[in-house]
């Protein structure tokens, strides 16, 4: 595919490190000369120096024949007139644009059409042409939420609408599984149907088989039906209590809405330094307590009794302050907490510190394109362990004569290295992927992928084609 990305800040840069090994065409345009010069050093790609939203610049990019175009700068405003301009002027198939300004993401039903939306009278309506917006506060409040309603849980993702989960739990000892084999987890929970998808241990991937011995500290990634999840994590970990009370540092658009989607059932602070953000939060939430102050203030804490909060949550757009602030709150007593940090070198720092989840924006909003991006029927993509792993949601479609994998027992089907399928949801039915298990037409197929590397040989198995026999 022949991909133009505007912006080659952290989400751009990663975003074509991801596609530039999967035979795809990728063009960056960025106004900052420097940064270009250090992708193309690194990368196989094209580099266009400009503004992103420019016609010239678009056609100078290749926009006359693109197949997709990807509005990523740090301007909402430069996405969507680019987007504007390569349907208007270009044609581009697929237009993706992130958008991160509240007022906007208010509107996006006025604001924002894709190429097919049209009036009763059958003339394109009115608005600006973009196929996909991907919105990236929104995705890390949601993602947040699950790991607060997971206690535990390194990562909790959904698939076939919530139907299916993948979670990552860190085995530790005196969980009843570690020690004993994967097959013993049959014997464990006779009425629970699970299957570990991964392992990574010290960091390097293991493929799972039944005579596989968990260990302590491995970092177990297991898929289930999403009714059983607590009941599988048990056998990891001893289970921890559901959270009830919750502090949040930063009452930005993530802060905001997470204190409205938990305030509901737990209780709730916030600490915002902003003295009028403060007050307009206070209107705007029902059953949060909000505080005006520093959250990295002992005194702050100690008075909001610190010591009793299940979980501290820190999503500032200032990395250091969330550092500091959560480290100060893990030492005075918050059971667990969770940091957002936008620079991805902080990432290993903070993971081998006594911080419990590091949470990365970048990460949320790569899988989302990856999502829209990916080929064949592919409706969830989910990138991993900073992007060395892929979780996938596929579409199997065609019959046995015209698909690899439809008809085909999953034992019988040729996985790329590294490649395993964990369950399958067929229609209402969760169904774990056992050798024998045949895939019908229709199925929704969650693979997992420790090296994103094969990502094109899994996008060709559910290629269905006229020629395969």
């Amino acid at each position: 595919m022949k991909i133009i990305i505007l912006g080659a800040g952290q989400v751009g840069g990663t975003l074509a490190e991801n596609l530039v090994g999967e035979n795809n065409d990728i063009t960056i345009v960025d106004s900052d000369k420097s940064r270009l010069r250090a992708l193309q050093d690194k990368y196989d790609l094209r580099v266009v120096a400009g503004h992103g939203a420019h016609p010239n610049v678009l056609k100078e990019a290749g926009a006359e024949d693109a197949d997709m175009l990807i509005a990523v700068t740090n301007s909402d405003e430069c996405n969507m007139v680019a987007c504007q301009m390569a349907y208007s002027l270009f044609g581009t198939p697929t237009k993706i644009a992130r958008i991160r300004s509240e007022p906007y993401l208010a509107m996006r039903d006025k604001l924002f059409i894709n190429s097919e939306t049209k009036n009763s009278d059958g003339r394109p309506r009115g608005g600006f042409v973009i196929d996909e917006l991907i919105a990236p506060e929104q995705l890390v409040t949601a993602y947040i939420e699950r790991l607060v309603e997971y206690p535990g849980a390194l990562q909790v993702l959904e698939f076939a609408e919530g139907r299916l989960s993948l979670v990552a739990v860190r085995a530790y000892y005196g969980g009843p599984l570690v020690g004993n084999a994967l097959a013993a987890l049959r014997e464990h929970m006779p009425n629970i149907d699970t299957r570990v998808a991964a392992i990574f241990r010290q960091g390097r991937p293991i493929m799972p088989r039944g005579t596989t011995i968990i260990e302590a500290d491995d970092e177990v990634f297991f898929v289930a039906d999403s009714r059983h999840i607590r009941a599988v994590m048990s056998e990891m970990q001893k289970l921890d209590n559901s959270y009830r009370n919750i502090m949040i540092a930063g009452g930005g658009n993530i802060g905001l809405g997470l204190a409205k989607r938990l305030e509901r059932t737990h209780s709730v602070k916030l600490i915002e330094h902003k003295f009028e953000r403060a007050e307009a939060l206070s209107e705007q939430l029902e059953n949060t307590t909000v505080f005006c102050g520093d959250a990295s203030d002992q005194e702050l804490l100690l008075e909001e009794h610190i010591d009793q909060t299940d979980v501290f949550i820190a999503v500032t757009n200032d990395d250091e302050a969330n550092i500091m602030s959560a480290l100060l709150a893990k030492r005075m007593g918050a059971k667990k907490v969770m940091v957002l940090i936008q620079r991805e070198a902080y990432v290993d720092i903070v993971q081998e510190a006594n911080i419990d989840i590091a949470i990365s924006p970048q990460q949320a909003t790569i899988s989302a394109l990856l999502t829209h991006i990916r080929q064949g029927d592919i409706c969830n993509v989910y990138s991993l362990r900073r992007g060395a792993a892929e979780a996938i949601e596929a579409i199997a479609h065609g019959d046995s004569s015209t698909s690899k994998v439809v008809g085909k027992a999953i034992g019988d089907i040729k996985l790329p290295p590294g490649t395993t399928i964990g369950a399958i949801v067929r229609n209402e039915e969760v169904l774990m992927a056992h050798d024998k298990t045949v895939i019908e037409q229709g199925d929704h197929v969650v693979l997992f992928l420790v090296n994103k590397k094969f990502i094109g040989e899994v996008e060709k198995l559910f290629q269905p084609s006229a020629f395969f026999f």
